[in-house]
């Protein structure tokens, strides 16, 4: 995608932003809200946009250092705020609406202290146009709840689309793996706790260690097991690689670790739910 390509997309952003003086984007250091923070500090300007990183147990530290980097990489400052989640008996309940609360609680913390303090006018989250279509992402209910605005999906920009245009903006994320919260690795209806996404990310961490780049740790009380794209299966079960996981994943506090043929699942716990409740 070209500079003028990008160029279309940011006088079109310039008119949904009209009347905006500052803007806050909900920061997760994802293709998504990092390509939606760039373009915004395009239209409004770098010293008129703030990054807002909600920081929980559920946000492994290699990715909050990851969304430093890239917001550096944009120059737009970072407002860290810790959200708690973890204390609101819904979302430990880990029913198929558990993103809407979490959601709930990062904008809830946002408008009680970012909003007033920095005077920003208006609040953005990173949903592209393939999001608003699934039916597993109750947290644009919640957006929706706080007047969240929701520019890529506006503009009509599909995942893909977001990627190029990163490409073209240069980011630093544009081809970075999908990197959902450590929540979603526990099955629903399985108690989120801050053991268990512990767990999660002392195995994960380690599996990058290992050199894999896009992954998962499903959370089965003692079973570990692991989701890895197709091309990756065969290395990690070849010798010496298959040893090194097995030790990784047992000293983050698995008793079995187990390898998902099946490969990378999106919406893995949600997706099954959310169809059988709308068929």
């Amino acid at each position: 995608m070209g500079g003028s390509e990008v160029d279309d997309v940011v006088a079109r952003l310039e008119g949904m932003l009209t009347g905006i003086d500052r803007l806050a984007v909900a920061f997760s250091g994802g293709v998504d809200s990092s390509l939606l923070l760039a373009l915004s500090a395009r239209v409004l300007g770098r010293d008129r946009v703030l990054a807002i990183l909600g920081v929980s147990p559920s946000l492994p530290e290699h990715e909050r250092a990851t969304a430093h980097e890239v917001a550096r990489h944009v120059g737009v400052p970072v407002v860290e705020v810790v959200t708690r989640e973890g204390e609101r008996a819904d979302y430990r309940r880990n029913g198929p609406d558990r993103c809407f609360h979490c959601k709930d609680e990062l904008f809830t913390r946002i408008g009680d202290e970012v909003l007033a303090e920095y005077r920003v006018d208006a609040v953005a989250y990173g949903e592209n146009a393939d999001d608003a279509l699934r039916p597993d992402r109750p947290g644009s209910r919640a957006a929706a709840a706080h007047r969240v605005l929701r520019p890529l999906a506006g503009l009509g920009l599909r995942k893909t689309d977001v990627r190029r245009l990163a490409r073209a903006c240069g980011l630093p994320c544009a081809d970075k793996p999908a990197a959902p919260c450590l929540a979603s690795r526990i099955p629903h209806y399985s108690e989120v706790t801050p053991a268990k996404l512990a767990q999660i990310e002392q195995a994960e961490g380690a599996l990058r260690q290992l050199g894999f780049a896009d992954f998962r740790v499903r959370h089965h009380g003692e079973i570990a097991r692991i989701e890895l794209p197709a091309e990756d299966l065969v290395r990690a079960v070849s010798t010496p690689i298959r040893e090194a996981v097995h030790a990784a994943v047992l000293a983050a506090g698995f008793r079995f670790v187990t390898l998902d043929v099946a490969g990378i699942q999106s919406g893995a716990f949600t997706l099954p739910l959310v169809q059988v409740t709308r068929a």
